[in-house]
């Protein structure tokens, strides 16, 4: 197995506009008011940007987050749908899961991708990293395609309850952006691909699939 580049045009410099204004948050005093295996809830007396006191309270996340577009060769995506206990609802999403934070999240993502759907990929590339939630949250998640796709062994997770779908591409990106899909990791990943598609960054083929 190989694992390729995610294109060959050169990297895009950042604009100008990019760069920071104004002072950061500061930090008086912090304590830790929850913590378990997966989150730590940590509560701040913080200092504003405006030098204003302010409460502040964030999550910390003990793993990150990963996502994988299972693009076929035919144009079809997979996808994962299971119960949701947040929001107590019914999510279809892409392959997705957590890595610890000193794992190579692509290590993470060739996990996730057979444990989830039994698949394998021969071609993967990073494409996406996303801050999830930043007002409240440290959530960091990398994004990533993975192609050349095969069959392997799967050991779901003892908690998950999967169905599986593979649906033509332009089918789950018009359900995500229509809302039917609204988790962030899948509305996120498959407009990238389609970007992707769009920009040539996909071979030609599978470019026009992506496009429809």
């Amino acid at each position: 197995m190989t694992d390729k580049p995610v294109s060959n045009r050169p990297a895009t410099l950042a604009p100008a506009w990019l760069k920071p204004h104004g002072k950061p948050w500061g930090v008086s005093s912090q304590t830790v008011v929850y913590d378990n295996p997966w989150i730590t809830l940590t509560e701040y007396q913080a200092i504003a940007p405006t030098g204003r006191p302010a409460l502040y309270g964030k999550v910390g996340f003990k793993n990150q987050a990963i996502g994988v577009v299972p693009l076929h060769e035919d144009g079809t995506v997979t996808l994962v749908g299971q119960n949701r206990f947040s929001l107590a609802n019914y999510s279809w999403e892409l392959p997705e899961g957590g890595a610890p934070l000193n794992e190579d999240p692509l290590d993470g993502a060739k996990r996730e991708l057979a444990e989830e759907v039994g698949l394998r990929a021969a071609d993967w590339r990073p494409i996406l990293r996303m801050e999830l939630s930043n007002s409240v949250t440290d959530e960091i998640c990398h994004g990533f395609l993975a192609m050349d796709l095969s069959p392997t062994p799967t050991a779901p997770d003892e908690t998950e309850d999967l169905a599986v779908a593979r649906v033509p591409f332009a089918q789950a990106l018009d359900a995500a952006v229509a809302g039917h899909m609204p988790d962030s990791l899948t509305v996120a990943l498959l407009l990238r691909v389609h970007h992707m598609a769009f920009k040539g960054e996909l071979p030609s083929d599978l470019a026009r699939l992506v496009l429809g």
